[in-house]
């Protein structure tokens, strides 16, 4: 990966809609070179996916909830159980396995303290590998950018 093709993840981190010609002035390059490093770039899975950014309060989830989890046993095939409901948790938006004294972090979105309420006697207490968790309400997003630094 060379210095363009960090300019070009940069460009579309910020705004992946751009045509190639947008896209290649803004890079300092052709919109046919751009074309072709970005689809080198998907294909390569650099590029992972191209979504929409959603505010989490326009549609209804105003309550962010961090959860530290800590598993009871980490035998590989409950650790992937746990990973595989996460990913199936509606409410779960990020789901990280970590170091130190917890196993887990987890971004939970939700509408309100009933529905994080909900999620966890769903998802957590009635995980028998859940040995404790720790809940933070998040109270002001400061920074929200899901960007990776190229």
């Amino acid at each position: 990966m060379d210095d363009l093709d960090r300019r070009v993840l940069g460009a579309l981190q910020k705004n992946n809609r751009l045509s190639f010609a947008d896209l290649a002035e803004l890079v300092g390059s052709s919109a046919a070179s751009c074309m072709r490093r970005v689809n080198k770039l998907r294909s390569d899975g650099v590029i992972v996916g191209d979504i929409s950014l959603v505010d989490p309060k326009a549609v209804g989830r105003s309550l962010t909830v961090v959860v530290t989890v800590e598993l009871d046993r980490e035998r590989l095939d409950l650790v992937d159980d746990f990973k595989r409901a996460m990913r199936a948790a509606k409410e779960v938006t990020q789901c990280y396995m970590i170091t130190g004294d917890a196993d887990f972090v987890l971004i939970v979105a939700v509408e309100d303290v009933e529905a994080f309420d909900l999620f966890v006697k769903a998802k957590l207490y009635t995980n028998p590998n859940v040995r404790k968790f720790r809940s933070m309400i998040s109270l002001d997003r400061v920074k929200f950018e899901p960007r990776v630094p190229v």
